[in-house]
């Protein structure tokens, strides 16, 4: 069951995804609460204005998902591994994008829901941008082992030898 201790964070993400693509979480049922909370926050912006930032919610919304996601699958891809690997990042992003694309499908069947492809395109680029950001935390904190590692060795190497004084 050491499969399941690494992956239930990503299945579980996975069913949430799932359940902000029923008619729930619709743009007609969102629109309820977040036009009037932006109207709220932005008194003089116009209806339009508020629908546009309300559009804009949305899709940020699908790319933060998908990049939660993406991380998700990497941790259980990367089965307590340190580090990271191109393979593991391929994986995870055709994983994502795959199940960007289930969902979207998925959605085509909801009342009040429809199938987008540029939803797919956003989901799959939260998902990318997740493994970049990862492979840059990991290539940055090499870089800074290895120079703490480069300083240790050099105080090291000077208090092992005679001083001249």
């Amino acid at each position: 069951m050491a499969w399941l201790k690494r992956w239930w964070p990503a299945l579980l993400w996975a069913v949430a995804i799932s359940g902000f693509s029923t008619s729930g979480f619709s743009s007609e049922h969102t629109s309820h609460y977040l036009i009037p909370f932006l109207h709220w926050l932005l008194p003089s912006a116009s209806h339009q204005t508020l629908e546009l930032l309300h559009h804009i919610i949305r899709k940020c919304a699908h790319f933060t998902e998908y990049f939660i996601l993406s991380l998700l699958i990497f941790r259980g891809i990367r089965a307590g591994e340190k580090g990271w690997h191109l393979r593991w990042a391929l994986v995870t992003v055709l994983i994502v994008f795959g199940y960007a694309a289930l969902d979207e499908f998925h959605q085509s069947f909801v009342p009040g829901r429809q199938a987008a492809f540029t939803d797919v395109l956003i989901d799959a680029s939260g998902g990318i941008a997740a493994q970049l950001i990862a492979s840059l935390v990991v290539l940055l904190g090499g870089v800074r082992r290895n120079r703490l590692e480069t300083e240790a060795a050099a105080l090291q190497s000077k208090l092992a030898s005679p001083s001249k004084s």
